[in-house]
């Protein structure tokens, strides 16, 4: 199966560091990364247009986009980078704790029509208590992978197109809707390495996602999922979460890794490293164990450089070389079973065309690629009211949260 590729949306702020200088202070608490400082880029429309056009054009298929308190609303985002754009699809965060299904699927519908089929849904649990709690969410760890589960089957029951019953322990729908449900209905994809969402993937999802852990623990997760996965009848593809430094030579490549290391001191790393720390989320602590917090041995894998988490939560690592070492990790990576790669860098607009320019060519010549899913075009209306059928502009679901 071909590989697809996908990209980022930095809407809490991006620039040439890996994370600003005053990020981690309070105790550990990260300020606002919205309200602009030195060497740092504010998310305004005018910076997200330009990093959607470049990943457009450099024929990457979506771009993800965050949620949090920390970032700017990835609803009303990209509805509006929507405007300046084709084919690229949109990957919209949003946490299942702090919004209807019913709604949710409301939205979806409406953001897949008015965009032509190029909506992608990334549902995100959430690993993290203390951030859930700034959304007035107080379920614990494993509540909350367990309302995910009912969330999705709502979302579902909901895109029916005739009222839908559930009754849960977090949801009671009581003839749930959506009068015009989006067409073709959306795949799911979801991350989590707990043993809480293994079950959840294997009975609601299509494509499970995971962060850029080394081949060899990527090959385990996806044995683990797929095992699952035949135990309830169903079959699960496969995704990955990485950042990329790729330039005409792995020297090059690997002196701009170690500046932004270099940018990094001991106060900054230690605040990070002590606020990662208390996360529950076994996917973040699966990312602190690959560095320990030290600065040593970061290379965890051939071109697998696990620098960026020593600062910022979520993904860790970042693939690190020349443009055909790159493309060699992601072939690797394939044949382990992964079709999906998000990918980002720093700063995201340069780094899309380092990527766009000189793996992606790689990666065609070796006949891996995806050609890019049309966008689904208006049809005239079936005689029942129901919308009619449009070929590709299948929008994604992913939920994530570790």
């Amino acid at each position: 199966m071909s590989l697809h590729l996908h990209w980022f949306l930095p809407t809490g702020g991006d620039g040439r560091t890996l994370v600003d200088r005053h990020a981690y202070t309070d105790g550990g608490v990260r300020r606002s990364r919205i309200t602009p400082v030195s060497g740092i880029r504010a998310p305004d429309i005018d910076y997200l247009v330009q990093i959607a056009k470049a990943a457009e054009q450099l024929r990457f298929e979506a771009v993800l986009t965050p949620t949090g308190t920390w970032c700017e609303d990835a609803w009303l985002t990209t509805v509006a980078l929507a405007q300046h754009t084709e084919r690229l699809k949109f990957l919209v965060a949003f946490r299942p704790g702090v919004i209807s299904p019913v709604l949710a699927a409301q939205m979806a519908a409406t953001y897949q029509r008015i965009t032509r089929g190029r909506l992608l849904l990334n549902v995100v649990t959430g690993g993290d208590s203390t951030e859930q709690r700034r959304f007035g969410d107080h379920l614990d760890h494993d509540q909350r992978y367990a309302r995910t589960a009912e969330f999705l089957s709502v979302v579902r029951g909901a895109w029916r197109g005739e009222p839908y019953d559930f009754s849960g322990e977090h949801y009671q729908i009581e003839g749930g809707l959506t009068a015009l449900p989006p067409d073709p209905l959306p795949q799911i994809f979801f991350g989590g390495s707990s043993a809480a969402a293994g079950p959840v993937a294997a009975r609601h999802t299509d494509v499970y996602l995971t962060w850029g852990e080394p081949p060899a623990q990527v090959r385990e997760k996806v044995e683990w999922i797929r095992g699952l996965a035949e135990q309830e009848g169903r079959e699960v593809r496969f995704g990955i979460r990485l950042h990329t430094i790729s330039r005409d030579s792995a020297k090059e490549a690997w002196a701009t890794a170690n500046r932004l290391l270099g940018d990094l001191d001991a106060d900054t790393v230690a605040a990070a490293q002590q606020a990662l720390g208390r996360s529950e989320s076994v996917g973040q602590q699966r990312m602190l164990a690959l560095h320990g917090g030290s600065r040593d041995g970061l290379e965890i894998s051939p071109n697998l450089w696990a620098g960026v988490g020593l600062v910022r939560g979520g993904a860790g690592t970042a693939l690190v070389g020349s443009h055909a070492e790159v493309a060699d990790r992601i072939e690797e990576y394939h044949a382990l079973g992964i079709d999906h790669f998000v990918l980002s860098g720093y700063p995201h607009l340069e780094e899309a065309y380092w990527f766009g320019e000189g793996v992606t060519p790689e990666l065609a010549a070796r006949g891996l690629l995806a050609e890019p899913t049309p966008v689904a075009r208006p049809q005239s209306a079936a005689a029942n009211g129901r919308p009619a059928s449009a070929p590709g502009g299948a929008p994604l679901l992913i939920a994530g949260g570790r």
